[in-house]
């Protein structure tokens, strides 16, 4: 059945709250109705402890406060960036507003990937990571599988609903994704994996390979970075991928302290070569 699972339960978005993050594992499959009552009591745990914390009414949203137009233009989770932008004078030319517009779609965006311990437990740590990366115009390919499961123009894709064994994902790509470290903590406990690749992907930097290294890739062998934002302090981490094999960067030697750092950890990692992307991509 053609699914779109990845848009994951809507409610969580106006929740206002964040989940915390614990490492995806396969579960059992569900009956619809405990997950059903699951999802409903922890909804009502989750409003219960947002009125709790609440301990008085923000300012703005009381009846007798006055609110200007300009309201519009407020971010109640980030006070701090609120202040220091009514500080500045009032721009409002067209390079701001597309700013400004770019900031808040990000903004949204970060938090729509944010991980959703449910969809994990429903799916399992594989088939959630191949919905999240499917939807979002990425490609993957399970074991014993030789094709690439890619979404169509309508970003529908035939994966199953619920959790399945006999779906273990081998190998993703993110090529060209707008992929954000909040996104990388849906990618976890992948024990199959053995292909990833971030090619193109502009906000992948060091802090989200730090996060991919400890994410349980036992098995992990090439791994594409090129065309990321990847500096020789992001490359220390990869000792914790034990079978890589292959590291595709832009430019092995495109200095003197990359070129230290790619000779240091090769020499760390002795079944480790790193490559150019020219000889990759070309």
């Amino acid at each position: 059945m053609l699914q779109r699972f990845s848009r994951g339960f809507p409610s969580w978005a106006t929740c206002g709250v964040r989940l915390a993050s614990t490492a995806p594992t396969n579960m059992p499959q569900l009956g619809e109705e405990e997950v059903n009552t699951t999802v409903q009591r922890i909804r009502a745990e989750l409003a219960t402890d947002k009125l709790k914390l609440n301990w008085r009414t923000p300012i703005g949203d009381r009846p007798q406060d006055w609110n200007s137009k300009l309201k519009l233009f407020s971010n109640s989770e980030q006070t701090s960036d609120f202040i220091v932008m009514m500080q500045k004078p009032l721009d409002l030319s067209p390079k701001s507003m597309r700013q400004w517009w770019a900031k808040r779609q990000e903004r949204i965006e970060r938090h729509m990937q944010q991980y959703i311990p449910e969809r994990h437990k429903i799916l399992g740590a594989d088939l959630a990571a191949a919905h999240f990366i499917l939807y979002r115009g990425g490609a993957a390919k399970f074991l014993n599988d030789s094709q690439w499961h890619r979404a169509t123009e309508d970003g529908e894709f035939n994966l199953p609903n619920k959790f399945d064994p006999s779906y273990k994902v081998e190998a993703l790509r993110c090529d060209n994704m707008n992929l954000y470290y909040e996104g990388l903590e849906n990618l976890r406990s992948l024990g199959f994996l053995k292909f990833l690749s971030f090619h193109n992907v502009k906000s992948f930097d060091d802090w989200c390979l730090d996060r991919i290294s400890g994410s349980g890739y036992s098995h992990l062998e090439v791994l594409d970075l090129s065309k990321t934002q990847i500096t020789t302090n992001g490359l220390s981490c990869l000792y914790r991928l034990p079978k890589l094999k292959l590291l595709i960067l832009d430019d092995p030697k495109a200095n003197l302290e990359m070129e230290l750092a790619t000779a240091m950890l090769e020499e760390a990692m002795p079944g480790l070569k790193i490559v150019g992307a020219v000889s990759i991509h070309s």
